[in-house]
């Protein structure tokens, strides 16, 4: 195989200092060095050097295949780095990575924490609320950060989040000559002149966060009443068995609250909506839990979008079920994908009770009673009873 035209270069605010061997050899042979301005400084490429486009596009650097090309990203660069993102356009033999220390392994060495138990994120482009599903008492986050004014921001996102008593540490130009660690709370960080590039460490204090346990309090999701309730949703999702990197479609989404808890458990989410008010909704609960890069949401008729959906390992439809959405489902799902269905209509709970004759599966009713003023007293307050089928295809 031929020599990778592509070296991959994690270099850290040591500069050249830092580098291996492999490293120098592969940024000396290069004819055109991309990176930011800060790393083709600390590499001392010269002329060679091309920063990134803004917005960020690895397309320049596609452009000059076969070349002799270097990229160069902070750390590691399969972690929060280039790397990935051009890997994906590339075949095995056309690259080469050196991967330098990241970030946030420098961190956890200078705080003495245990990498493996900590979160870490990449915040330079995405909202804070990423960090929501990890933002329970006792938990350490390591967090990349844009600049000195996000740094500012994310100390008050966090306070307004209920966690102003979180120790925060401020990493700056970590493994370099700049390096400076200063710490406070989440409620009082007041540092000037921070300086890129900049990683904030979080040990909370606050709330005790989201549970992972499915069925969450239906007061947590913006909805019209239009929601799976909490008691039936944790039933669906432990029929829809969800797992990390699975697929869901959501059909007849309503508020999205089944595809939101979907995605907690880490998979991704196509929810489609009809309804345009609805449709806002399920976004601001995606945004509202940080989980928009992982649900999708459609706006229109199931029949119309069904054919342009990613391929899903489930399926769950909440409303406007029936035979012949059954027979679209049977034909576009893969073998052994899980169909879940809720019905609390008459038509539809007779048109599972013929499929479940037909397909087999699961045939569940729930009924469920709440307490409830009755008078002086109290008494139960029955609900409309689910017809659920859970079948794999």
């Amino acid at each position: 195989m031929s020599e990778p035209w592509l070296s991959i270069i994690g270099i850290g605010e040591d500069g050249l200092h830092g580098l291996g061997d492999g490293s120098r050899l592969a940024l000396a042979r290069a004819q055109h060095v991309f990176g930011g301005a800060r790393h083709l400084a600390l590499a001392e490429v010269g002329s060679r050097g091309t920063e990134w486009p803004l917005p960020f596009d690895v397309a320049p650097v596609l452009a000059l295949r076969g070349q002799p090309v270097a990229v160069l990203a902070s750390g590691d660069p399969f972690w929060f780095g280039a790397g990935g993102s051009l890997a994906a356009h590339l075949v095995p033999g056309e690259w080469q990575a050196f991967p330098a220390p990241s970030t946030f392994s420098l961190a956890a060495s200078r705080l003495a924490w245990r990498l493996e138990q900590v979160h870490c994120f990449g915040l330079h482009a995405a909202p804070f609320t990423r960090t929501r599903p990890a933002l329970h008492g006792g938990a350490q986050l390591l967090c990349l950060l844009r600049d000195g004014a996000a740094v500012q921001d994310f100390a008050q996102w966090l306070t307004e989040q209920g966690c102003g008593a979180s120790a925060l540490w401020v990493l700056e130009a970590l493994g370099g000559p700049r390096e400076r660690i200063r710490q406070g709370t989440a409620d009082a960080l007041d540092f000037a002149d921070i300086q890129s590039p900049v990683a904030v460490a979080v040990q909370v204090v606050g709330p005790l966060g989201l549970p992972h346990t499915p069925g969450l309090p239906d007061s947590n999701f913006a909805h019209d009443g239009q929601i799976t309730k909490s008691p039936i949703r944790a039933l669906t999702l432990s029929a829809l068995a969800p797992r990390p990197g699975a697929h869901l479609w959501d059909l007849g989404a309503g508020s999205g609250s089944v595809s939101v808890e979907w995605c907690l458990a880490g998979g991704t989410s196509s929810a489609v909506e009809q309804h345009a008010e609805r449709v806002a909704n399920i976004r601001a609960n995606a945004a509202s839990f940080g989980i928009d890069h992982r649900l999708n949401t459609h706006h229109g008729a199931t029949n119309d979008l069904l054919a342009d959906l990613p391929t899903p390992q489930a399926i769950f439809v909440g409303g406007g079920f029936d035979a012949a959405l059954f027979a679209r489902l049977h034909s576009a799902a893969p073998t052994g994908c899980r169909l879940v269905v809720n019905a609390v209509t008459l038509e539809t709970e007779s048109a599972l009770l013929q499929l479940h004759a037909e397909h087999g599966g699961t045939l569940l009713r729930i009924e469920l009673a709440h307490a409830a003023p009755l008078g002086r007293m109290r008494g139960w307050q029955p609900s409309r009873p689910v017809v659920q089928w859970s079948v794999v295809l």
